[in-house]
């Protein structure tokens, strides 16, 4: 196979033997559930299922990433004067780049982290899917059995999941069919408009002002258009399972985004001023369960410190001689002795 061919086996075999075991998982429930065991119900669900399990693994890589893309934000003045300052020197200035990710926990890489790991696991599920409809080969856990019903399986008995939008076109290698094309161009456009908008409302909503200029805002705005654009291009040829997986964790990432930006903002940002503005709502509403996390003003802070009792100057000690002529006393502490 050759040095990529064994490295590419390496990686997919531990895959499909992952994949295929929430697979079975999944459809075993859904069979004990009543669900025809080889019908496209049980299989899609069970596609769906595998969608939740893996993007629920992938949860504290989307808050690292959340926080990376958010610190990328926050330091982009900085990053704009050190181009102003070493724009002359393109080594000296990739140093104190570096230098200024380091010291702010981020990197210009980690938002691509989520879709990097997930591309093995589409491929994988690909080919399990891909496979088992032309050559009825079973990875992984599934038996001879199971991959047959996989690749056969049909949703709504007329909508194979191994079909494709081109293999069901008139031109593509399999049978004329309008119901799977409208069903996968539904997917496509779906997979293409919930990364669109999952990019826009990171821009539009959790992206200070001074953030949206510059080489990195360029940069978000080019994946803005590109990366809906080559998903649509490249759906028509992936099979409607397939299509499920991505649009399932494209509507997975966009509800999660969602609650990140609404709940955590970065800011400065108008997502911040949208969260202040409804924490002042729920105070003035509430003001007993909410005036705990009011702030308090400065004349507040003055007149709780004016209120505040003085602290009581303990009688200096003063001899007998001293009390009849009337003279000061000498000593500082009241504590020893005492009056006779």
């Amino acid at each position: 196979m050759g040095i990529f061919g064994d490295i590419g086996h390496f990686i997919m075999v531990p895959l499909y033997y992952a994949i295929s075991a929430v697979l079975i998982g999944w459809h075993k429930l859904f069979t004990v559930l009543g669900l025809d065991p080889a019908g496209g119900a049980s299989w899609t669900l069970s596609i769906i299922g595998l969608t939740v399990v893996i993007r629920a693994a992938l949860i504290p890589l989307f808050v690292k990433q959340i926080k990376s893309s958010r610190n990328m934000q926050l330091i982009q003045p900085k990053v704009r004067e050190l181009q102003k300052k070493y724009g002359h020197d393109r080594q000296k200035l990739a140093e104190e780049t570096m230098k200024l990710y380091k010291e702010a926990g981020t990197n210009p890489f980690a938002s691509c982290l989520p879709i990097l790991l997930q591309m093995p696991i589409f491929f994988a599920l690909f080919r399990l899917l891909d496979q088992a409809a032309k050559k009825g080969t079973a990875h992984g856990f599934l038996n001879e059995e199971l991959a047959e019903q996989f690749g056969d399986s049909k949703l709504f008995g007329t909508i194979g999941l191994a079909e494709s939008f081109w293999g069901a076109s008139p031109w593509g290698n399999g049978a004329d069919s309008g119901a799977v094309m409208a069903v996968a161009a539904v997917l496509v456009l779906a997979m293409t408009a919930t990364t669109f908008i999952t990019q826009r409302q990171l821009m539009a909503k959790n992206m200070p002002a001074d953030a949206l200029t510059g080489p990195y805002a360029q940069q978000q705005k080019m994946l803005l258009y590109i990366l809906p654009v080559a998903f649509g291009l490249g759906g028509v040829a992936f099979p409607i399972g397939v299509l499920l997986y991505w649009t399932t964790s494209n509507l997975w990432t966009m509800g999660q985004q969602f609650y990140v930006i609404r709940n955590n903002p970065a800011p400065g940002t108008p997502a911040f001023k949208a969260k202040q503005d409804r924490d002042k709502a729920k105070a003035l509403k509430h003001p007993e369960k909410y005036a705990a996390y009011e702030p308090a003003d400065e004349g507040t802070e003055v007149a709780e410190t004016d209120r505040r009792p003085a602290q009581r100057v303990q009688p200096k000690r003063q001899t007998r001689s001293q009390r009849k002529s009337g003279k000061p006393a000498t000593g500082t502490n009241p504590n020893k002795g005492g009056s006779k």
